[in-house]
Order: structure tokens, then sequence, then C-alpha cells
């Protein structure tokens, strides 16, 4: 959603209603997680994807439909034994899809969604999937504010509550209620979607393969800094336009940044003196990743500096280092794919073996 959204705020802008098909639950292999959008706009452009191709015609149409009559569907794609090409995943597993028209009449508060998502500002958008209230009915949650309702007085107040709790953790996903909010009843399934802000990738080392590591963090969807302690290498020409650079001692600028469990940290320096106060410091906080690179010599040397300056054993283990999966990379560009796929990795539980090499489900279980 956070992709289409500056072409949906441009269509919300002139006034014309489009269709917008959000994937609100998935099983087993399927290919979207929840959130996944497509929208259909004026002269039938389409935006975004629910399934990756597999089921995209289908949802054409049916967003067609509900332009034209106003009706929110849910629907739901699943894989056929009998015909693998019906409208259904060919890769299998299940979808299960909202599909609503969009309009500042039908939707209100859609239009400062779009510009918060745009300015980093968190905000929820929960939208009824089914039940009593009205299929389709969108309420938007600000830390400090609220737009839209979804029907009834005690079911605004008990989602706006969630919403705000799930704003911390940039939570998407299914939750259920009473007709008015009561939170021991399942009648009302709402869609609770959290833009918060882009995740950090902080890269320090300001060196060719930190520009690599960069244009791949920025490809993935943080939001880079890089930084390093020398001005001559830590300039903006050296990287991509949307990646901060920052000349700063590494510690100092980490010890001053929030970081939080979706933040990744890349530590290309290897040079002692800035590499042990820094990872001291970054072992010691908030991170999903925490990669250094270097050769085994290196590492070896690094971890004994490291636990001389008082780390445990156990702030040791997070450290991921030599950085990256072994790919047999050798350029900047090859290395930052190896890291790349370290940190998607350790995202999603994947074990880095080649997909030929394994069974079952290409995608884990997941539940929505």
């Amino acid at each position: 959603m956070r992709d289409v959204l500056p072409v949906l705020g441009g269509w919300y802008a002139a006034g014309v209603p489009f269709g917008l098909a959000t994937v609100v639950g998935v099983s087993r292999s399927a290919p979207r997680d929840p959130g996944a959008a497509m929208a259909v706009g004026p002269d039938e452009e389409v935006v975004g994807s629910v399934s990756g191709g597999c089921v995209e015609g289908a949802v054409f149409e049916l967003a067609r439909e509900v332009v034209a009559s106003g009706a929110a569907r849910l629907e739901t794609f699943g894989y056929s034994d009998e015909d693998a090409f019906s409208v259904g995943l060919t890769c299998g597993g299940e979808i299960t899809v909202l599909v609503r028209a969009v309009s500042p009449e039908l939707d209100p508060a859609f239009g400062a969604v779009a510009r918060s998502v745009a300015a980093g500002e968190p905000v929820i958008v929960a939208a009824v999937t089914d039940g009593p209230a009205r299929r389709g009915a969108a309420l938007a949650v600000w830390p400090d504010r609220v737009l839209g309702t979804l029907g009834a007085s005690g079911l605004d107040a008990a989602v706006t509550a969630d919403a705000r709790g799930g704003l911390a953790l940039g939570a998407t996903g299914l939750r259920h209620y009473g007709p008015e909010g009561q939170r021991r009843e399942d009648a009302v399934a709402v869609f609770l979607q959290s833009f918060a802000p882009p995740p950090r990738m902080l890269v320090f080392g300001a060196i060719d393969y930190a520009a690599a590591v960069a244009r791949v963090g920025g490809f993935l969807g943080y939001r880079v800094t890089v930084c390093d302690a020398r001005p001559v290498f830590a300039t903006p020409r050296r990287f991509p336009e949307d990646v901060e650079v920052v000349a700063r001692w590494p510690h100092r600028y980490l010890r001053e940044t929030d970081t939080d469990d979706r933040t990744v940290i890349c530590v290309l320096t290897h040079d002692p003196k800035f590499d042990v106060p820094l990872l001291t410091e970054a072992l010691r906080r908030p991170a999903a990743y925490i990669g250094a690179m270097g050769s085994r010599r290196t590492h070896d040397d690094r971890a004994a500096r490291l636990a001389a300056a008082g780390l445990t054993e156990r702030e040791l283990a997070r450290l991921r280092s030599p950085v990256g999966l072994d790919l047999g990379a050798r350029t900047p560009e090859e290395v930052a794919v190896s890291v790349a796929a370290e940190i998607v990795a350790l995202r999603w539980g994947g074990t880095g073996v080649p997909l030929s090499a394994t069974k079952g489900a290409v995608h884990p279980h997941r539940s929505s």
C-alpha cells in the first residue's frame, strides 16, 4: 500500500472514485502479506498487486463492480486442484481480499492518511471486512486524532484504543469485536493496517561497500543513514539522493539516535578504533540485525576486544560477523546482495538454503 499511495493520492485529489483491493488474510504459501494492495483508477489504470499476478484479473473486475455499485466486497481466492490455471492462486495458499470504493465522499480520511504516510507520520487505517457493521467502513487513527467512523461509537472507541497500541509495534492484522466494540465477541471483523514510518538502516563506514548496501537498503524499504567520522568520505555525492549522510564519530552518533526492533545496523568500517565503541553501543540497544564486515581473523580480534570491553556472551551472540550469507560475493554490489539476503532471512526465519534443495511450501505457514 505504501508504494501505491502517491498515485492513489492523485486520484483522490481529483475527486474520481477508485477501487481499492487490500489483502486482509492469508494462509499457507500465499504470495503476498496482509496489507498488499491493488487499485483500479480512472481509465482502468491499475497500480499495485495482491498476488503477484495470479488473481489480478478477477480483482480488476471486482474493483470495477465495487466502484459502480458503491458496495464493498470480500472475496477469498485459493488453489484449484482441478484446474490450476482457473481464477485462483496457482502457487498455492489462500488470500482474502477486501475491495472497497474510495473517494472524498466515501472516505473523507483517505487524503489525510496519504499525506501522513508521505510525511512519515504513524497512522493506522481500520476497515470493516465482515459482520453487521457496514463492510468497507473506514476509520483512520493517529496518536492524537481520528477521522471517519465504523458506524458505532463503541466500536470506534475499541478499535481506536487497539490501533494506538498497534502503532507502537507497526502491527497489521484482523481484530474481532462485538457490534458495539465488545472485546469478548467476534461478530465484526476489522482489518487494522499500520503505516508506521519505514524502518531504519544505519550503515557505518562510508566506503564503496556502504554505497552498495545503502542502495539495496533503500530498495528493501529502509530509511538509510550512512555515518563516517571522516568528512572526506562522508559526502552526499557518493551515495543515492535519498540517503542521509552524516560525518560524525559512529558511536557518538548511534548513542544519540533512536533504534527499535526493526532497525538494521551494518558496520563496514572494520577498524578497531571505530568498531569497538560502536558495537559496544549497538549490541546493548534494540535492533533487528547487527552485522559487521571483516575477515574471520578480524572477527576473532574484534570479538576479543568487545569481550574485554565488558560485553557478555549473550550480547556478542547478537552480532552477525562476518556480515552476510555465503554467496561467494566479491564486488561491493554482490556483498550488498549477500547482506540483504541475511537481513531478509533473519526477518522471516529463512534458512538461506537454495529452494531447489528444500521440500514443502516455498513460504512457511503464516497466521492471518
